[in-house]
């Protein structure tokens, strides 16, 4: 049987130092790789202790045309990307660090018909990120 797995997160974001004070500081994730090119920056974190799946935040002009760009830019700003998932052995004690870091709470800890007990929040981009209380 042949494996596969999930290696990069992408994230699109217009500021870099604002969604590291998100996902390093807030959400406790590592930065692995802090990388410029040319114009373009981008960072790889990863759930510390958790090799092997990173979260790659980089900016809208990040190869790509100055108009995809733009409107790369718009979707994000408008909150219009799909959401990322995280999970925490303790929801309760990760959404009251990720809330008292002045993130914007979308919704708080609730038990979902469809099954999971979440919280959710949006980075400083727009970007939606959902946090499951692992089970």
């Amino acid at each position: 049987m042949t494996n596969i797995e999930i290696t990069y997160c992408p994230i699109t974001v217009d500021d870099i130092d604002a969604a590291l004070g998100f996902y390093r500081d807030a959400l406790g994730l590592e930065v692995v790789r802090d990388v410029a090119n040319g114009d373009h920056h981008w960072v790889t974190l990863r759930m510390p202790g958790q090799e092997g799946v990173e979260v790659v935040l980089s900016q809208p002009g990040g190869g790509r045309s100055p108009e995809d760009a733009d409107a790369l830019h718009r979707l994000v700003a408008k909150g219009m990307m799909p959401p990322t998932v995280f999970r925490t052995t303790d929801l309760d004690a990760m959404f009251e660090k990720v809330s008292s870091s002045g993130a914007e709470v979308l919704q708080e800890p609730i038990k979902q018909p469809w099954g999971p007990r979440d919280c959710a929040f949006r980075d400083p981009a727009g970007n939606m990120v959902r946090i499951n209380a692992a089970e």
